[in-house]
Formats: C-alpha cells, sequence, structure tokens
C-alpha cells in the first residue's frame, strides 16, 4: 500500500508545483506518469490486501489528495482518483483470474481514460492536456507491465533453479 499511496501523493504534488511538459504537441500535467503507475500499484495491492485494502488504500488516496493538493486539484483529483480506481478495480477484479499482465493493462486503460477524462477539465478548466494524459498514462502503463514482466521472469527462474 505504501508504494500506492506514494505515487498519489507524488501526481499531486507534481500536478501542484511542476509545470506542465509540452511532448510533440501534446500538453502532459507533470503528475500524469505518477497517476498512471498508481494504477498498477493499486492492482497489486489488490492481489496482496484483497477488496478490503483496496477500499482502505482508495480511501487514503483521496484522503491524501485533499489534504496535499490545492484546493482546485484536490477536488479534482479526489473526484477523478476515486471513480477511476473503482473502475480500475471492477475490471481488474473480473479478469485478474485470466492472466496478471492482461489484467493490469485492461484495468489501467479503463482507469486512466476516467481518471483523465474528469481530472484534466475539473483542474485546468479544459480539455487541453486530456490527450497529453492518456498517452502519458498509457506510457506509464507500458512501464510497468514490462517492469511486472521482467519481476515474473526472474521469479519463475529462481523457483526453477536446482
Amino acid at each position: 500500500m505504501i508504494g500506492y499511496l506514494l505515487s498519489v501523493v507524488a501526481a499531486n504534488i507534481a500536478s501542484v508545483h511542476w509545470a506542465p511538459l509540452v511532448v510533440g504537441g501534446l500538453v502532459v500535467p507533470a503528475g500524469t506518469v505518477f497517476a498512471g503507475t498508481s494504477l498498477t500499484a493499486r492492482d497489486l495491492m489488490h492481489d496482496r490486501l484483497g477488496v478490503r485494502g483496496v477500499a482502505v488504500g482508495i480511501a487514503a488516496g483521496a484522503g491524501l489528495s485533499a489534504v496535499l493538493a490545492s484546493p482546485q486539484i484536490a477536488v479534482a483529483s479526489v473526484v477523478a482518483f476515486t471513480a477511476s480506481e473503482i473502475v480500475d478495480a471492477l475490471i481488474y477484479m473480473r479478469l485478474r483470474h485470466r492472466s496478471r499482465l492482461r489484467a493490469v493493462a485492461a484495468s489501467n486503460m479503463g482507469g486512466l481514460v476516467v481518471d483523465s477524462t474528469l481530472f484534466v477539465p475539473l483542474a485546468f478548466g479544459n480539455f487541453t492536456a486530456v490527450p497529453g494524459q492518456l498517452v502519458g498514462k498509457a506510457v506509464a502503463t507500458l512501464l510497468t507491465l514490462a517492469a511486472l514482466r521482467i519481476a515474473s521472469v526472474i521469479a519463475r527462474r529462481e523457483v526453477t533453479r536446482p
């Protein structure tokens, strides 16, 4: 849960204190990558702590968002964060038994669309940064999926060694 909450805190701090990036014409709020990693961290928390642990984590993350961010970012973050994490959790629960990586990919995609389309207009008053948020969070998802895959391969090698 600590990694999950740290990603939430980092996303809020970056969104408030760091200027947005402009990458290839896309406006990417600074907290985007951290917000994207929080979706995967939520899925991992689900595996370790179950549904109740996820509910506690989502509530704690929303509370941290409310306390750490500016009022406008805090409201946007709590609304978008709570909605997207619930969507992420529902998709992950439905798909987890088939393939962990596919469940993480699908749940992150659902969560990042909900988060981006709610957070950006509530936080910044327009939709300008939505495409950048979507791309940034998708990149964060790809990076976390690669890390999970590598960790899985390493774990399997450790188990099969004589």
